[in-house]
């Protein structure tokens, strides 16, 4: 092994913190500058808040900027101020909604916001390596299917615009699904990084694919009857997608074969292919998907086209350029700031700015993805391309249905929609992925100063198996061993 000079041992790879704060105050002043032109736009008058909303705004970001400074100072640069400039549009859209509806929504994301920052400053303190969430595999994942399964418990659980997705303690309402598909996302990971080498052993082969062993399919069996029964217990079509292609696009990952991909999707398929025939729900929703634009459809309460259709008649008056914040007529459409944010955004920013908010997802997925490719060890490879997955494909399934690209789901846009399930399960993200950054980035030499285990010593070469690396530091999974 190569060493090292001495200057760049000292020097090591550059840390980008004064870059992350440059770009977390540009995320504010573009967030309230939004905010202002909400305002003005429906008022012709700034807002009267808007100077403690920027300062607030400011502290949020500055403040879990500190703390990824302190706590993990290799971390990614850009994921804050994405995640800070996507919350602060939705903000500025929910507020927007808010004048039109008379209602104060805006202030409740804004706390929503605010705890989801603190959790991911406390994944960062007290998280020192992600590498010990292996050692909980199956815990996970029993939690993530008991925080499934609440939403049917009597008295707890409640169905709302069809789907029984929410739990309600008093006053309170909260999504567990969202908090189960990062359990999900490490009972998957720690999962295939023990069992990934009996995925791969050949197969027979039909149409010149490699398919797997039919022995070796149990787990995408599981995860497809899974699915599917989310989509006929819950009646969540979304949900249903989101869970199912995470495990296959963690399959992929893991595995490198193309097969699974083909098998997960023709399973899915067929699976709601069958329930699309089999219950009325999940008919009605494809009914509504491929026959919009008919009166039968548009004009049927409830379940029909009305609010999808009046969702791009707004997109499609906003044009290129789009009306102006504050100056369109986004509120006519049911759930203008949850389910069809982004409608709403399209008709008062055009399609050059639904452009820009796609491009900040695109971007976002891109840096969790270099994470997962450059972290030193499998688990966190999969984690880190498995929490990335579940937010492009949950902004897939969103914006497809808002477009009539696929059906209605009733998943909440990452960042933008109002709702702080949603909210916060996504910072809680954006915290793992500062931590798995840190732990890709740090230099070899710092690992000994307590922020993370020594991966090697000095008689033993820097690519070290797996195995034995995990075994020194304890993080085997569950019931059992790589």
């Amino acid at each position: 092994m190569t060493t090292p000079s001495p200057s760049s041992a000292v020097r090591g790879p550059r840390k980008h913190r004064v870059s992350e704060l440059l770009l977390i105050l540009l995320a504010v002043v573009i967030s309230a500058g939004a905010y202002a032109l909400v305002g003005v736009g429906t008022t012709d008058e700034v807002p009267a808040n808007v100077y403690s909303y920027t300062i607030w705004l400011a502290v949020l970001g500055i403040a879990l900027h500190v703390f990824v400074w302190w706590r993990a100072s290799y971390a990614d640069p850009v994921l804050i101020p994405i995640a800070v400039l996507l919350n602060g549009i939705g903000l500025a859209m929910i507020y927007r909604i808010d004048m039109a509806l008379e209602r104060s929504a805006a202030n409740s994301q804004l706390i929503w916001m605010t705890l989801g920052t603190v959790l991911a400053a406390l994944v960062i303190v007290f998280l020192r390596d992600h590498r010990l969430l292996r050692r909980y595999t199956y815990t996970a994942g029993l939690a993530a299917l008991i925080l499934l399964l609440l939403p049917l418990v009597p008295g707890l659980g409640r169905t709302i615009n069809g789907a029984r997705i929410w739990i309600f303690i008093g006053p309170m309402s909260f999504q567990p699904g969202e908090i189960a598909k990062i359990l999900l996302a490490v009972f998957f990971a720690g999962y295939l990084v023990a069992y990934r080498d009996q995925m791969v052993l050949a197969g027979p082969k039909f149409l010149g694919l490699q398919f797997p062993r039919l022995r070796d399919m149990g787990p995408i069996l599981i995860a497809w009857a899974a699915s599917v029964g989310i989509l006929v217990f819950q009646s969540d079509l979304g949900t249903s997608l989101l869970y199912f292609g995470l495990f296959v696009a963690m399959l992929y990952v893991a595995t490198a074969k193309k097969t699974w991909i083909v098998l997960g999707l023709g399973m899915f398929a067929v699976g709601a292919v069958v329930a699309a025939q089999l219950f009325a729900h999940v008919q009605q929703r494809v009914d509504g998907w491929l026959n919009a634009l008919t009166s039968e459809e548009y004009n049927k309460s409830p379940g029909g086209s009305y609010q999808l259709v009046q969702g791009m008649f707004g997109m499609s008056d906003g044009g290129l350029v789009g009306s102006g914040l504050g100056e369109g007529r986004p509120h006519v459409v049911p759930y203008a700031d949850s389910d069809f944010i982004f409608a709403s955004l399209g008709e008062e920013l055009g399609m050059i700015g639904l452009f820009a908010i796609i491009l900040l997802y695109v971007l976002l997925f891109e840096r969790g993805m270099k994470i997962a490719s450059t972290s030193r060890d499998g688990f966190g490879t999969l984690f880190a391309a498995g929490i990335s997955f579940t937010i492009a494909l949950q902004c897939f399934i969103v914006i497809g249905g808002v477009t009539r690209l696929i059906p209605l789901t009733g998943l909440t846009t990452p960042f933008l929609a109002a709702g702080g399930s949603s909210l916060i399960a996504n910072w809680i993200i954006i915290g793992l992925l500062l931590r798995i950054s840190d732990n890709a980035r740090r230099p070899q030499e710092e690992f000994a100063t307590g922020v993370l285990p020594t991966f090697v010593t000095d008689d033993e070469p820097e690519t070290a198996p797996q195995d034995r690396q995990q075994e020194a530091h304890g993080t085997q999974p569950e019931g059992g061993r790589t």
